[in-house]
Order: structure tokens, then C-alpha cells, then sequence
């Protein structure tokens, strides 16, 4: 049985709540609204404990993650070392996955977080302490849902790890203590609404329907949607029927499917679009950009035009500082666009400048920009870039698919090498080096500042060279690799057998 307080805020209320907690030989979970309020406050506990040889081995693994540290992975290595860590989206995914399984196994005794453990997890926290109920929306600050806030104190004291646990809400005030009691204790939660309202989900589903014959006709796709727990919320049928035959329509206008004689199929590339699992309307603004497109198009085109889809929202944020800068970028680049630039006075035009930041943030991961760098030009974290970074492969794909179906042969290894440049963060003379394994972005460009352009060129490169360029292992990996044994003798020296 778990049990929820609302304390009223001191000065040092957390870390009291989570010194006390650690007094008991408990864990706790507490709960912020920000990412760098995350990271604050796991900062603040981690100054009243000590470190541990676990702890400081922890943090050696998290400093190992990437490549090179970040300012963020070094504060997050000093919090570990004292058993308290910050989680949130922001976070390389590895790192997450570290402090969630170090947590689990009580080397970690606290983590400070935004939403992103609110739910679906079960962790030996005995205390959810939730600090922050109020987040920055569309309207300033506003308090979270319900709903949220359940699933917050849910985390306190699961079954499998205590009988009891405790979920404590920290208030500013005596009048807050009521407000909030009165709005989360005793509240109701919200009701739930179907996904299927969104216009994306549905465009996605019926299309999948029909791809996979599941459907064939427009009377049973609206029985089946008649049956949904969307039909039973929308109560009108008439507007449901109204909704569902503009999806059919939209569909038959991009080419995704047919109707012949009253029976609904999926084109060829309708088929593909639904096994891709990609929005018709990205398809469809796929397929015009890529229609649009000349003989060679830009790496910086290219990253607009996925950047520019539904699918990789939310899209970095343009500040009054970015207005002017970026449309001076868009007047330079102005020929390379696939998506074509709206007007400055229509809605659409924010989103349009917007993903053109984010290109701008993904192009200068491909020109070797440190994550360092990206974080402090575009306020971008290394698991944030990563997230987007996978996107951008899956939209790629999907676009290099689309160009195969249209018949475009002619842009298909321009998307493969916009597609590898993104997944190592490289300049486009690095790729050679990349056909070897364990070559990656770093290692690449110490061989290239070292005139090692190419396969050619590594096949001459004495082994002594590559080894002090990559490390012994690595070279003698790269040379077997050309069919070359690496034969290292007592002394030092090394020679070649070429192997059949």
C-alpha cells in the first residue's frame, strides 16, 4: 500500500527528503520539470554523500560511452561517483540504461528526473518525491494532468521490492498544500481519448488496412473503424463517414491506392510506404521533393526535406536571435530546397524555418561539429542529437525507397552517402575509410590528417604508421582486413604475410 504527503517547501526540502530517505537504506525517485532542474538537483544530493568504489566504476562506464565526454556526461559521472544521477531525454541512451540498471541493482540510490521514468517501469524506489507539478505549456506555466502525477507517485513502493512506499509533493505554501490536495489527492483523473483523432494515426492505419487486404472496400473499412474505441468517443457517424472518406480520397490523390469498381487495393507503392510505417503525407512530400529535384542535390536539401516531415517532431526551437540568420541562410541556399519555402505570412512558415534549424543542427553533425559544440550552439543534448539522428536514417531509407519506386537512380547514391555521412558524423572525404570495420569517425580523420585518403592509400601505409595513428589492435584489424597477416614479433618489430 502506497501513502502520498504533501510537505510543505523549505530551503533544502529535497535533499532533506533525500537524506532522510537514504538514512533508512532507501531509494527515491524525485521528480522536476526541466532538464537542467534534473541535473541541479541531482547535483545538490550528490555534494551531501560520499563516493564509492562502485560508484566511481559507474562513472567510468558513463565517460566511456562516447567518443569524446561531454560537459554533461562529466557532470553526470561526478554525480554517479557519490551514488545520485539525472535522467532525462537528453541523455545518450546507453548512459540512461546504465543509471536505470545501477539504480535496480542499489548502487544508485537516487535519480532526479523529468516525466521520462513517470511511467511504465518497475524500480525499488521507496519515495517518489515530486517536486515540481507545474510545467511550462502553451499558456506559461500549468499544472501537469492527473493522470501524470499518478503515475509519478505509482513508482513508490512497487510490490516486487517493498510492501509500502511513499509519494511526497512538495508545496510553497500552506495554500498550495490545500490546492494541491484538493486538485491531486482527491481529483479525478482525466478521461482518456483515442489516438485514432489524430490525423496522421488514422491516414497510417487505413492505409496499413488496406495494404495488407485487411479491408477492400470503403463499407467495411467503416465498419471496422465503426467498432473502434474512437467511434464510440466521436458518437457521430455521419462525421465519421465524412472523415474516413476524405482518408480514402487523399490517398487515391498521392497514388497510395486504387478504387476500381467499388473495391479499394494499394498501389506498389502504397505497399511500400505502409511496410516503411512512415505518415502517407511524409510519403507524398517524399515523393514531390524528390520530383522536384535536378541532377544533384545538396547534403543540406536533403536533411530539409526529412527535417520538414511530421515524424521528426518536436523540430528545434526558433529564437528571435535565429529569425534573421536563418532566412539569410535561406536566401544562400535558396535553389537547393526540396520543400518549397512558404510565405513569411503564412502559418506554416515557422515550421518550415524550424526545420531548417534542424538541418542546420544535423549538417554540422556531418561536418565533424563536436556534441559539445551542438550544445552550445543549438541547446541540443548528445541523447536528444541521437534521437534525431535515428530518425533521420529511418526517414532517409524511407526516402531513398520512394526514389527507387519514382525512378530516380540518379539521386539514390546521394541519399546513401547523406544517409552514411549522418550515421558516423562525417565529411564526405572520410567515407572511403569507413569500408573498414572499427573505423568510425574519430579514427577516420587522425588517419586522414595523416594523408591515409583511401583503401589505396592504407594498403601503402607501413603498419608502424597505422599503429600509431589507430593502436596496434586496430591496425593489425585494418591490414587483415586487405588480406594482410600481422605478424608481431618479440622485439617490437612487425612484418607482413599476405594471405591467400
Amino acid at each position: 500500500m502506497k501513502t502520498q504527503n504533501i510537505q510543505q517547501k523549505t530551503s533544502n526540502d529535497v535533499v532533506d527528503l533525500a537524506l532522510d530517505t537514504f538514512e533508512k537504506n532507501k531509494q527515491a525517485f524525485i521528480f522536476v520539470n526541466t532538464k537542467r532542474s534534473a541535473e541541479k538537483c541531482a547535483e545538490d544530493i550528490a555534494k551531501k554523500l560520499h563516493s564509492t568504489p562502485a560508484c566511481e566504476f559507474i562513472a567510468q562506464r558513463i565517460l566511456k560511452v562516447l567518443g569524446s565526454p561531454t560537459k554533461q556526461c562529466k557532470r553526470l559521472a561526478d554525480c554517479v561517483k557519490k551514488g545520485s544521477a539525472f535522467h532525462h531525454s537528453g541523455l545518450h541512451n546507453k548512459q540512461r540504461e546504465i543509471v536505470e540498471e545501477e539504480f535496480r541493482l542499489g548502487n544508485i540510490r537516487f535519480i532526479s528526473s523529468t516525466p521520462t521514468l513517470a511511467a511504465g517501469i518497475s524500480m525499488p524506489a521507496f519515495r517518489a518525491i515530486i517536486r515540481d507539478v507545474q510545467r511550462y505549456g502553451k499558456r506559461g506555466m500549468e499544472y501537469i494532468p492527473v493522470l501524470e502525477f499518478l503515475q509519478m507517485a505509482g513508482r513508490a513502493g512497487r510490490p516486487e521490492f517493498d510492501s509500502f512506499g511513499e509519494a511526497i509533493v512538495v508545496a510553497k505554501s500552506d495554500d498550495e498544500k490545500e490546492e494541491l490536495e484538493e486538485k491531486y489527492l482527491l481529483g479525478e483523473p482525466e478521461d482518456i481519448y483515442s489516438k485514432l483523432a489524430v490525423e496522421p494515426v488514422l491516414r497510417t492505419y487505413v492505409l496499413s488496412l488496406i495494404s495488407a487486404g485487411f479491408v477492400n472496400d470503403f463499407e467495411k473499412l467503416n465498419k471496422f473503424f465503426s467498432e473502434t474505441f474512437w467511434a464510440h468517443q466521436f458518437k457521430d457517424v455521419g462525421e465519421l463517414i465524412r472523415v474516413m472518406k476524405r482518408m480514402k480520397d487523399l490517398l487515391i490523390e498521392w497514388g497510395f491506392i486504387q478504387e476500381t469498381e467499388q473495391k479499394l487495393k494499394a498501389t506498389y507503392a502504397g505497399m511500400r510506404v505502409a511496410e516503411l510505417y512512415i505518415d502517407p503525407l511524409t510519403a507524398h512530400e517524399f515523393v514531390k521533393g524528390l520530383l522536384r529535384a535536378e541532377e544533384k542535390i545538396s547534403h543540406l536539401g536533403i536533411l530539409h526535406l526529412i527535417c520538414n516531415s511530421l515524424e521528426m517532431r518536436p523540430l528545434l526551437n526558433v529564437t528571435t536571435k535565429d529569425f534573421e540568420e536563418l532566412q539569410e541562410k535561406a536566401l544562400q541556399h535558396d535553389k537547393e530546397f526540396l520543400s518549397l519555402e512558404p510565405s513569411e505570412f503564412e502559418p506554416e512558415y515557422e515550421t518550415w524555418l524550424k526545420a531548417l534549424k534542424t538541418a542546420s543542427m544535423l549538417n554540422d553533425w556531418c561536418e565533424e561539429i563536436s556534441e559539445d559544440e551542438l550544445l552550445k550552439k543549438y541547446n541540443v543534448r548528445p541523447g536528444e542529437t541521437r534521437a534525431k539522428l535515428n530518425l533521420a536514417d529511418w526517414l532517409l531509407y524511407s526516402l531513398h525507397e520512394l526514389a527507387k519506386i519514382e525512378q530516380k537512380q540518379n539521386l539514390l547514391s546521394q541519399i546513401n552517402r547523406a544517409r552514411l555521412r549522418l550515421k558516423y558524423g562525417i565529411k564526405e572525404e572520410l567515407i572511403p575509410l569507413l569500408k573498414f570495420r572499427g573505423i568510425g569517425r574519430v579514427k577516420a580523420r587522425k588517419l586522414f590528417s595523416k594523408g591515409i585518403k583511401d583503401v589505396a592509400d592504407v594498403k601503402k601505409a607501413e603498419f608502424e604508421l597505422l599503429k600509431n595513428v589507430v593502436g596496434e589492435k586496430l591496425a593489425t584489424k585494418v591490414k587483415s582486413q586487405l588480406g594482410e597477416k600481422v605478424v608481431i614479433q618479440k622485439k617490437g618489430f612487425s612484418s607482413f604475410e599476405v594471405t591467400e
